[in-house]
């Protein structure tokens, strides 16, 4: 019979538990859907057996009573911060507290810690110091060695040297996760786990004596990469930037190093991945009991935003090989793309068309990014130590099979199923894996034709090419390119819909002049821009790295880099160029650097803002852009 994993002990009891083996604490509320990482960990131990509990959003303020509801689990308490970092998801770009939370039943904030996985498992630990403790989700996958925290703006050690926890569960976790519960069922050490791919651990200066701990200190391991210490990071900002270097290539490869840090008199250990996925693995991951559903108990504190944004979609793959130097995905999804199905995905379709609420709108068919499905090296030996941060920047490799007609053809069998009235596709479309050979302007045409809704977006990210290249982001002629090819199909359809293109400020290398660069570009392409954000720091990313040390890793180049509020304040004021009440200030602040040049350009001493959808020349941009 279907049901939920239990949040509470009256749901326990009622399957006559005495005992629960593993309790998730999350900083989410409880999801049962595919989209949200505690639930696919709770159904893959559920399917192998075991009794998951989860506790949800606990409060960390009170007695800790909800730390205590399940008592001990015969195995471990697993730990994570939800689907974002709690940091993230608490602050804007500018430090600044958010009103709301998606992952909250009525979007309310407050319902959980900053620093949420290292809260919990200090709690955890001084309620049940003998319980194991595996943390798990971005958060702690992110922090799983020194980086830079952007919102105490210091270098901070790897979170198992500021956390007890006795292991982390770095990534996608499902394979690593069934075998810390196997072995710990079966009474294997913690040492033992140790041995486990896809986990990272800390040697204590208590264990100074071991040989382990002697190799490590000595940096004798065979296959091995000993990192700049904690300490000497602290010291030296060069050998931060060293250091991600080196992690950065080695999460790049399918077969790679293990990596040592040294954080006073103690080791933190990271082992490497699990192989890819197969698609065999992840169909099993997709296709286990989901009630696709929030858990009851929420329905009267209203909906869970991030919820209903993804719950008439359909995931394809996961893991992306578009290497943004400001992105995570790849660190903790992977490079290579783990693909579903076409029966699997086919089948989610059909659970969802048949759902009594479903209205003949699916909201999007894709992943990190629309176009990757079923894409890989052709010759996966190639694919072992390969060490490029991206299969198609700056080219697309010569190994890469992008062919997009599979994409096509999946789209076209889930449209042409008689309860989806509309299919749209809402994931980032990567538009520099088109080329003529590999269907991929065929596959652009078929989104716009019948899978957007009027307005396709797409990522630019920046007009500067000086800038792109830091973000490894390509061309913006491409960008220049896809909008001809928009509006040609467009005009050929009778179509007046809009290309709404994506930036960033205030990047690392980005400096006001190319803001007012870009600012100059969008009026003159008739662009009012709407979807913008400010560049935040997150850990383990290139862009966080540069931003921190001022320096790019990959070329011990110095950077520049907009780091005080008011740089970066100053940059993003240039993309509301188009709005009357910014005028003044957007001139002022390009007086003050000595821009004036761009004050004429922005026609910012004219009474008018200099953008006029009634002219000619603009009438022609109208069926595209605003």
């Amino acid at each position: 019979m279907a049901h939920f994993l239990p949040i509470t002990l009256e749901e326990v009891k009622r399957l006559g538990w005495e005992q629960v083996d593993v309790v998730l604490v999350t900083g989410d509320a409880y999801v049962d859907h595919p989209s949200f990482g505690t639930a696919v960990i709770g159904r893959t131990l559920e399917a192998a057996g075991y009794r998951v509990a989860i506790i949800p959003q606990p409060n960390w303020r009170d007695d800790l009573r909800d730390f205590r509801k399940f008592g001990r689990p015969r195995l471990f308490f697993g730990v994570n911060s939800g689907v974002m970092d709690s940091m993230v998801n608490h602050y804007t770009a500018a430090r600044r507290l958010r009103h709301d939370d998606a992952y909250t039943p009525g979007g309310q904030a407050g319902f959980r810690p900053d620093r949420a996985t290292y809260v919990y498992t200090r709690i955890l630990k001084q309620l049940y110091p003998d319980v194991p403790v595996v943390i798990a989700g971005i958060e702690a996958s992110m922090r799983r060695l020194a980086h830079y925290d952007y919102w105490d703006d210091r270098l901070f050690p790897s979170i198992l040297a500021d956390t007890p926890a006795d292991l982390l569960n770095y990534g996608m976790g499902e394979k690593t996760t069934l075998k810390i519960a196997r072995l710990l069922d079966e009474g294997a050490p913690m040492e033992e786990l140790h041995k486990l791919p896809q986990v990272a651990y800390r040697i204590r200066s208590s264990q100074a004596g071991t040989p382990a701990y002697q190799m490590a200190k000595q940096g004798s391991f065979a296959s091995y990469i000993v990192l700049h210490s904690f300490e000497e990071c602290l010291k030296s900002k060069r050998a931060e930037a060293e250091n991600y270097h080196v992690i950065e290539r080695e999460s790049n490869k399918i077969e790679c190093a293990t990596l040592v840090q040294r954080h006073g008199d103690s080791l933190v250990v990271v082992n490497p991945p699990e192989p890819p996925m197969t698609s065999t693995e992840i169909d099993a991951s997709f296709d286990l009991p989901y009630m696709r559903m929030p858990h009851p108990k929420y329905k009267k504190r209203g909906p869970i935003p991030a919820f209903d944004m993804i719950r008439w979609s359909v995931n394809t793959h996961r893991g992306c090989f578009g290497g943004c130097s400001f992105c995570t995905i790849s660190a903790h999804q992977g490079k290579q793309i783990a693909s579903r199905s076409e029966a699997s995905i086919l089948r989610e379709v059909d659970r969802l068309v048949h759902d009594p609420e479903f209205h003949g709108v699916l909201t999007d068919l894709g992943g990190p990014s629309a176009n990757m499905w079923h894409m890989g090296g052709r010759d996966k030996r190639l694919c072992q130590k390969c060490e490029r941060y991206s299969c198609s920047m700056p080219t697309i490799c010569k190994n890469l099979d992008s062919n997009h007609q599979p994409i096509i053809n999946l789209a076209r069998k889930v449209a042409s199923i008689p309860a989806v009235k509309h299919l749209y596709i809402g994931s980032g479309i990567r538009c520099d894996l088109f080329t003529a050979e590999n269907s991929g302007w065929d596959y652009f045409r078929e989104v716009v034709l019948h899978h957007t809704s009027g307005r396709l977006k797409v990522a630019p990210e920046h007009t500067s090419e000086q800038v792109l290249r830091l973000m490894r982001k390509p061309s913006f002629s491409l960008f220049e390119q896809t909008k001809q090819r928009f509006d040609e199909i467009c005009r050929q359809a009778g179509l007046r819909y809009q290309l709404i293109p994506y930036f960033i400020s205030s990047h690392p290398g980005c400096r006001l002049q190319d803001m007012a660069e870009l600012a100059v570009k969008m009026k003159q392409m008739g662009y009012r821009l709407e979807q913008i954000q400010d560049f935040t720091p997150t850990p383990m990313t290139l862009s966080t790295e540069m931003y921190y040390t001022g320096i790019n890793p990959a070329t011990m180049e110095p950077v520049s880099v907009a780091r005080h509020p008011n740089e970066k304040q100053e940059q993003r004021q240039m993309f509301f160029f188009y709005k009357p009440e910014a005028r003044s200030d957007i001139k002022r602040i390009l007086h003050n650097a000595h821009l004036d040049k761009y004050i004429d350009k922005l026609g910012l001493d004219n009474r008018r803002s200099g953008f006029h959808p009634d002219r000619c020349d603009d009438k022609k941009r109208r069926s595209s852009t605003y």
